[in-house]
């Protein structure tokens, strides 16, 4: 990911782009069911979204399987591509046509009442993830529409997914804040203005703090106070339910929060996801708009800084196994002056492969990753590194552990819900 050079996290693998598109589609139909559980409307878009991403995931398979992609995570010329293409017509032609023919069972037993309503959100959330998933997958397939009809390659690359994508991501993020205060069926002005109030006012004050702080880009501070009003959107939904079970049981607030967890797991697990959401959200706002590179070349105990770091080389080392030869370059770090630790960041070349594969040397803080690339080396001891910061980008993997605890909430099985079936 470094040694591409570039800061984005879109586009830079056909497969991997395509492995997202169900998971787009799927999450529009993990938030629009609720409205149908609620309010029975949304019966055949729930439907269509269910195809789609079964469609999608086949769809992702043919072109790892089919060879008319180049990829590292793809296969070569294979037989199977013409199969899965063929199994993916049969289901999106039988889908669509058993749908078709259920229609009149599937009529929504309730309408829209209003624009500012829960439902009104959902939908908006779902509208937005179906617009992410064709801005990836047109981005995915144009090259191969391209060199089919015209006979030229066409790279769409990072700078493609950075400016369509990213605003549909950060209007996506701010509808997750947006939904969990709005109520159901028609909100009132009073409300609107009850709920909103202390997020908004949190927000203004982060715009203010990282402004005194010196932070001018205009996308960060955008992001960032987007991401502080979800967040303080959920706390406040938290607060409020701890409180309010408090009150009508008589229990302490630790007793109150996990018992309003465990009886509303779906609800509560979902605010889970969407807190390591806005922390992954987070991560990429800091690495991608305040990433730092340098280069250089040193000697054994020579220096170059980055930041607040130092790096010195303490040393080139050459060595093999039985299945590869290794060469090492080992640093000191110093951060502000002060030792904090070594790293080690190794080039090798499986003896059946001629491809050589870096090992990345990182060095993670809350703060910040350092990574130290080996890119050449002499036969004087000498490493040509390059030297990146990417700062928060640990909470990207933070905010994933945080996505999978609350998804577990939230599917975990339910004693009333088996009760009732």
């Amino acid at each position: 990911y470094v040694e591409l050079g570039w800061g984005g996290y879109w586009g830079w693998d056909p497969v991997e782009n395509a492995s997202l598109l169900p998971w787009l589609v799927g999450t529009a139909y993990l938030h629009s069911v609720k409205i149908q559980q609620r309010r029975g409307m949304l019966k055949v878009w729930n439907m269509a979204l269910i195809i789609l991403t079964f469609s999608l995931t086949i769809f992702g398979t043919f072109l790892t399987r089919s060879g008319v992609i180049q990829s590292v995570h793809a296969f070569g010329d294979s037989t199977l591509g013409a199969m899965f293409l063929g199994f993916l017509a049969i289901v999106v032609v039988s889908s669509v046509g058993l749908l078709v023919s259920r229609l009149t069972q599937l009529k929504s037993e309730s309408e829209l009442d209003s624009l500012v309503s829960r439902e009104s959100s959902f939908l908006f959330n779902n509208l937005i993830l179906v617009a992410a998933a064709f801005a990836v997958f047109w981005g995915t397939v144009f090259p191969l529409i391209s060199e089919a009809v015209r006979g030229v390659t066409v790279s769409v690359g990072a700078p493609f997914y950075n400016v369509v994508a990213g605003p549909i991501f950060g209007l996506l993020i701010l509808l997750m804040g947006i939904c969990a205060l709005i109520g159901w069926r028609r909100a009132s002005t009073e409300n609107l203005i009850r709920n909103f109030l202390y997020p908004a006012a949190a927000s203004l004050a982060i715009v203010v703090l990282l402004y005194a702080m010196g932070m001018r880009e205009i996308y960060a501070l955008v992001g960032f106070t987007t991401c502080g009003f979800v967040a303080g959107t959920i706390g406040l939904e938290w607060v409020r339910g701890v409180r309010a079970r408090s009150r009508k049981n008589k229990e302490n607030y630790l007793k109150a929060f996990f018992a309003l967890v465990w009886n509303n797991k779906p609800r509560y697990g979902g605010y889970v996801v969407h807190v390591g959401i806005v922390l992954i959200a987070l991560g990429v706002i800091g690495s991608m708009m305040f990433k730092e590179e340098n280069q250089a070349t040193l000697g054994p105990g020579e220096s170059m800084s980055i930041r607040d770091y130092t790096l010195t080389l303490d040393g080139v080392t050459e060595y093999s196994t039985q299945s590869k030869v290794v060469t090492s370059a080992s640093f000191s770090i110093a951060r502000d002056g002060s030792p904090v630790g070594k790293l080690v960041s190794e080039k090798y070349v499986h003896k059946t492969h001629e491809s050589p594969v870096t090992e990345v040397g990182i060095w993670t803080t809350p703060k910040e990753d350092l990574y130290v690339i080996l890119a050449g080396w002499g036969d004087d001891g000498t490493a040509t590194i390059k030297a990146v910061v990417n700062p928060l980008v640990v909470w990207i993997w933070i905010g994933g552990v945080v996505v999978l605890f609350g998804t577990l909430i939230a599917v975990w099985p339910d004693a009333r819900e088996q009760r009732r079936a």
